[in-house]
């Protein structure tokens, strides 16, 4: 028996659930008259809605079809060999369930070890190898084919990636030092580092060709038959590769000081995987190989064991699992049907809100207001973001028409609402003015008409409190932008009944948003968590400690901005309301600072200025602050901060302002951009020691998002 099967063989015991992937070998002959060819295709039996991924089984069967190819080769009874995929999956990477049972350092390396043996053979046949990407490639299936001779990809090809290190890993069956050599790298920090870092960016199949990755681009309706016949005419010598020379020299160097430059700005030093790719990048400078690959090997099996890749992980299954079934949702044969909107406002978020109703169900969509020029502004907003999408290729000229066609803009509620099936309002965020709008809307709305509210931290069940039929009324809250952050808390107020909330999950799916149930409770879940951690902050600048060094504090945790950027990014009038909402309801934990009633008072938009290009403390403002001379380290405030949060998040739990943890994080993902690589916040919390600090308890089981204990 090899290492290789007795590395997998041992694997394959850890991971019993695997979805297996075959190797289907089968033979051709080439077009003029190149010779036979043996074709591997990598297919686990089901569906596109299931991807093809490698487990340790799957491996062995792939390592297994290498023999049989090898044998081939070695006899010279085929002139080259190729590997792809079922229709339209090439390979999406290791299977990450199994690697979330793993629970000592020697099976993590044997994971990577033994996808670096398999995947070596390819480069190691007697003959030509030729990877053909006819559909989505991500991560080991991106690696698999940097094995090969050759690669030729599709047009249509939607998503290829090697998205690792958002995850909390390192490209580790090759990618981190095949593919430096490959295309240089720079453009290989590109994908590795910045496109992982940027939210998993994606590449399609054009740009994996301008890049260099592959050495030619196909359509998709005859992708594998033009890449025979390309390899054919490879093998005889029509066609000759030509790839770049790479430059080792400081150029290398200045590709990887630019990657740690994009992970400092990302991630701030909290997440070791870019940090561990980007060494190895450094080091494959000299190509070697197979030092490259026990680097991969080992950092692949530290991460592994590491709390990060297990958060990373954890997150992942949060948006792609639980964000698509929300918990506590009610039964989705209860939904109405909904074939006209109408929106109370029409300012800008109230805009949004329409041209995003508009997009993903068209159907008709109305705006009301208290004048005609703001109506007809609304409208026009909509329509100049209709043009902007026909001017960037998204939509068609037909599309735009029809678009624009079903919104419109009306003065008169009663003209616009008498047969609107969903209403939601977005205007001035005061209890008083919401439940007029709802009073005027109710008595000129069908029976069945949802009535729905975009209020980021007002009740919902008081905003209903004095309308006939309370139970239609239900909290919709989006994030801004709209059209960007996919979070909606959904609201249950004391008396919304199933319908009305099965037709508000069914509209956030339409709207192709992540839907979370929500108790009707102040500022429901990111706010109250962000007012939570903001007001700490603030509380210790108040006191004393310097901005710079409040802000600093909290820089470990990786998060998109600084507080107080995204204090302004919100608003600093909008978060002084928040805080006061707050504040009313637990005096006792949320305080108003007098400081930033000041700066809203003084009319300034944010804490900073902008005029050497980086964020610097505003004179102004700093003339308006009054400190204490209570002066805190940076370990101080970030334990202080993180203490009030995982106390906020405690708290809500018992409240049950959400399901479970699991929501919280769901929330602040998708919500608030908090990292993936955190889990959201929880994992970190209890990964920290913060949970038990300040709760007495972890907020997750072990295993959940850590290592299996």
């Amino acid at each position: 028996m090899s290492t290789t099967t007795e590395l997998l063989k041992g694997a394959a015991e850890l991971f019993p659930d695997e979805v297996v992937t075959q190797a289907h070998v089968r033979h051709l002959d080439l077009p003029f008259g190149a010779g036979r060819f043996a074709l591997i295709t990598l297919d686990n039996g089901f569906d596109h809605t299931k991807p093809t991924t490698f487990g340790p089984q799957s491996l062995a069967n792939l390592d297994a079809a290498i023999d049989r190819v090898e044998a081939e080769a070695a006899a010279g009874e085929i002139v080259g060999a190729g590997i792809t995929g079922k229709p339209f999956i090439f390979a999406v990477g290791a299977d990450l369930k199994g690697v979330e049972l793993l629970k000592e350092h020697k099976d993590a390396l044997a994971i990577g070890k033994g996808g670096h043996e398999v995947f070596k053979r390819l480069a190691a046949l007697a003959v030509p190898t030729f990877a053909y990407y006819n559909g989505a490639a991500m991560g080991g299936g991106v690696e698999v084919g940097l094995h090969c001779s050759y690669r030729t990809v599709s047009k249509a090809l939607p998503a290829f990636s090697l998205p690792e290190v958002f995850l909390g890993l390192v490209p580790g069956w090759g990618g981190c030092t095949i593919l430096p050599n490959l295309i240089g790298a720079d453009k290989a920090v590109s994908v590795i580092i910045e496109n992982s870092l940027n939210q998993n960016k994606q590449l399609k199949g054009s740009q994996v060709f301008e890049l260099g990755i592959a050495d030619a681009l196909f359509e998709g309706a005859d992708f594998l038959e033009q890449s025979l016949l390309w390899t054919a005419r490879v093998l005889k010598g029509d066609i000759e590769v030509e790839r770049p020379v790479i430059d080792r020299g400081e150029a290398w160097d200045q590709a990887v000081a630019r990657g740690r430059f994009v992970a400092d700005s990302k991630v701030h030093g909290a997440a070791p995987a870019a940090y561990r790719a980007l060494d190895i990048i450094a080091a494959a400078k000299n190509g070697d190989l197979q030092q490259g690959y026990d680097a991969e090997d080992i950092a692949l099996a530290d991460l592994i064991m590491g709390g990060e890749l297990r958060a990373g992980i954890y997150a992942f299954n949060l948006v792609q699992k639980r964000g698509k079934r929300p918990a506590g949702a009610p039964d989705k044969s209860l939904a109405r049907p909904v074939t006209k909107v109408g929106v109370v406002g029409a300012g800008l978020m109230a805009s949004q809100l329409a041209l995003l109703f508009l997009r993903r169900l068209e159907v008709p969509v109305v705006l009301t207001d208290i004048d005609q020029e703001r109506v007809d502004k609304g409208v026009g907003y909509v329509h100049a973001e209709i043009e902007k999408l026909l001017g960037k290729g998204r939509i068609n000229q037909d599309k735009a028409n029809r678009l624009k066609a079903l919104v419109s803009g009306v003065l008169d509620k009663a003209e616009g609402f008498a047969d609107a099936d969903f209403i939601i309002e977005a205007v001035f965020e005061e209890i008083g003015v919401k439940q007029q709008v709802f009073a005027e809307v109710e008595a000129v709305a069908p029976a069945h008409a949802i009535l729905a509210t975009n209020t980021s931290s007002l009740s919902v069940s008081e905003m209903a409190s004095k309308l006939k039929n309370p139970e239609r009324v239900v909290g919709f809250h989006f994030f801004n932008p709209v059209a960007i952050l996919p979070l909606l808390e959904i609201v249950r107020g004391e008396k919304t009944d199933d319908a009305s909330l099965a037709t508000a999950f069914a509209v956030a799916k339409k709207l192709k948003k992540t839907a979370v149930l929500v108790k009707d409770a102040p500022a429901f879940v990111v706010n109250r968590i962000l007012t939570r951690f903001m007001g700490e902050v603030q509380n210790v600048i108040d006191e004393g400690t310097p901005v710079e060094v409040a802000e600093k504090a909290v820089e470990p945790l990786g998060l998109p901005m600084s507080p107080l950027v995204l204090l302004e990014l919100v608003g600093p009038a909008i978060g002084l309301h928040v805080s006061e909402t707050l504040n009313r309801a637990f005096p006792d934990r949320f305080t108003v600072s007098a400081n930033l009633a000041a700066v809203v008072k003084a009319g300034k938009r944010g804490f900073y200025v902008y005029d050497s290009g980086k964020p610097e403390l505003d004179p102004e403002v700093a003339a308006l602050l009054k400190q204490g001379d209570n002066v805190l380290t940076e370990e101080q405030v970030r334990a202080r901060v993180l203490d009030a949060v995982a106390q906020e998040i405690g708290l809500m739990l018992d409240e049950g302002v959400v399901a479970e943890a699991q929501d919280i994080d769901l929330c602040l993902i998708t919500g608030a951009g908090w990292p993936f690589h955190l889990g959201g916040i929880t994992p970190y919390l209890d990964r920290e020691g913060v949970s038990e600090r300040a709760n007495g308890k972890k907020f997750l089981a072990p295993g959940v998002a850590s290592v299996p204990a």
